[in-house]
């Protein structure tokens, strides 16, 4: 097993692997809030790339929050799971959606901080996170650049579960995961640094590539 040092490192890794879209004139690299952030600015910087923030809201059953029944992204997306949707009350599905597009919206208006709303048409979006675990937001973030009007959605990560890669590959145009450990525990297992990444921390990426 390799670790990372930090998500630096990750970045670097990952980005030795996308050299194929060095120069394309229609690529973004989105960085999932937060620990997405700090790869994904690597991965935008040795791509020439511009660099942004997808905010996603997996919208947890309320008994299992990892289990998604849908999720929320900016601009008003919504995508619901129908087969899970099912099992919760429409008094359930409400209260989590207040509560998640809440947050949403504070993120948004953090991140955003007075620069347009994110328009992916037409555009190869490559959507970074540190780790996929479950590859629930992923996932979600896969379909809600879609629904943003990307042409084409690739999902990049420094580490991931076999299970969580079989079920992006099914849903992305493309999956890179540096690492699929055949006993894959939890993301920050395979990090020396994993620090709970900072409102600042994103905001400054965000700055220092604009």
């Amino acid at each position: 097993m390799t670790t990372y040092r930090d998500r630096n490192e990750a970045g670097q890794v990952l980005a030795d692997r996308l050299t194929a879209l060095i120069g394309a004139p229609d690529v973004i690299v989105l960085g999932l809030v937060r620990g997405g952030v700090p790869v994904a600015r690597v991965i935008a910087e040795r791509l020439g790339a511009p660099l942004d923030v997808l905010v996603v809201r997996k919208l947890g059953i309320p008994w299992a929050p990892e289990v998604a029944f849908g999720a929320l992204g900016p601009a008003g997306v919504r995508v619901l799971n129908d087969a899970v949707a099912r099992q919760l009350g429409t008094d359930d599905i409400a209260e989590v959606e207040r509560r998640e597009q809440a947050e949403l919206e504070r993120r948004e208006k953090l991140y955003r901080a007075g620069r347009p709303p994110l328009d992916l048409t037409g555009r190869t979006a490559v959507i970074v996170d540190d780790g996929l675990a479950t590859g629930a937001t992923a996932r979600a973030a896969v379909q809600v650049a879609r629904q943003l009007g990307a042409r084409r959605v690739v999902v990049a990560v420094p580490v991931g579960s076999q299970e969580a890669y079989e079920m992006l590959a099914s849903e992305a145009d493309q999956v890179i995961c540096a690492q699929r450990p055949p006993a894959f525990t939890a993301v920050g297992a395979y990090y020396d640094d994993f620090h709970e990444v900072s409102d600042d921390e994103v905001t400054e990426a965000l700055a220092d590539t604009a």
